[in-house]
């Protein structure tokens, strides 16, 4: 992180969140991070229900074949993720879901 960063730096990432509000409205609202230390960089965490991610991935036009699924926490947590260039930002989307006790995703 430079410690010199202003704020009109994270302009990119900003006016991606922006877009993405303006054109998704309907979507499930993820949490959403923007950081001096990726400026040009836009994260959205869906959590607790993997079935949002797929409007999302759609949305923002992921091919399916980018999506990666994976676990975390000792294997109690399912993990999908996905990246894409989004209005002139690099986006992020990431969801999160418990490991049901029977193996199925929380999907």
């Amino acid at each position: 992180m430079r410690a010199d960063l202003a704020m009109g730096e994270l302009t990119v990432s900003l006016r991606a969140l922006r877009a993405v509000a303006a054109d998704f409205p309907a979507l499930p609202a993820p949490s959403v991070h923007v950081s001096p230390i990726f400026p040009n960089r836009l994260e959205l965490a869906l959590h607790d229900d993997l079935r949002a991610f797929e409007p999302w991935r759609i949305a923002l036009g992921i091919a399916c074949e980018d999506v990666r699924l994976g676990t975390q926490s000792g294997g109690r947590t399912w993990v999908l993720e996905a990246g894409t260039e989004f209005a002139g930002a690099s986006v992020w989307l990431t969801a999160f879901s418990a490991v049901s006790k029977s193996g199925g995703s929380g999907a």
